[in-house]
């Protein structure tokens, strides 16, 4: 079973998003990033870009030909796939509303709570599933 930690209260999930990126790719962590909205995995990838004026954090959309040699894999479907040829130990951080369709044998998986009401009723449902998939979860709160 996986390890799931969820990281609650955060100000802005998109930019915490942005910020745990950031922490992994530093850490040396390879990351495979989902979400089934194409406009919300957008915006993540945007701010991206700005994460810090003096940081960068490389990453593709995980079809891209560059994704062999790059740390951070974006994806809004074909979970399954790209999971499959993912580099072995890599993590998965979930910015959907919904459980993944599948974890693969991603080493852990991140969620990133906000504070909006329907942000956290999403991520109860999420613990509720993960739970009962018999999951490892783990529950930080966000300074």
């Amino acid at each position: 079973m996986a390890r799931i930690d969820f990281a609650f209260g955060a100000t802005e999930k998109i930019a915490q998003a942005c910020q745990t990126t950031l922490k992994q790719y530093l850490a040396g962590h390879k990351l495979v990033v989902y979400c089934s909205d194409a406009q919300r995995l957008k915006s993540f990838d945007t701010k991206l870009w700005a994460v810090e004026p003096s940081a960068f954090v490389p990453h593709v959309l995980a079809n891209d030909p560059l994704a062999e040699q790059t740390p951070i894999w974006l994806v809004s479907e074909s979970l399954e796939q790209t999971l499959a040829r993912a580099p072995a130990g890599a993590w998965l951080l979930n910015l959907d509303d919904q459980c993944p369709p599948t974890l693969g044998d991603a080493a852990r998986v991140l969620e990133i709570v906000s504070e909006d009401e329907d942000d956290k009723t999403a991520a109860r449902a999420r613990w509720a599933q993960y739970k009962a998939a018999g999951h490892d979860l783990k529950a930080h709160r966000l300074a």
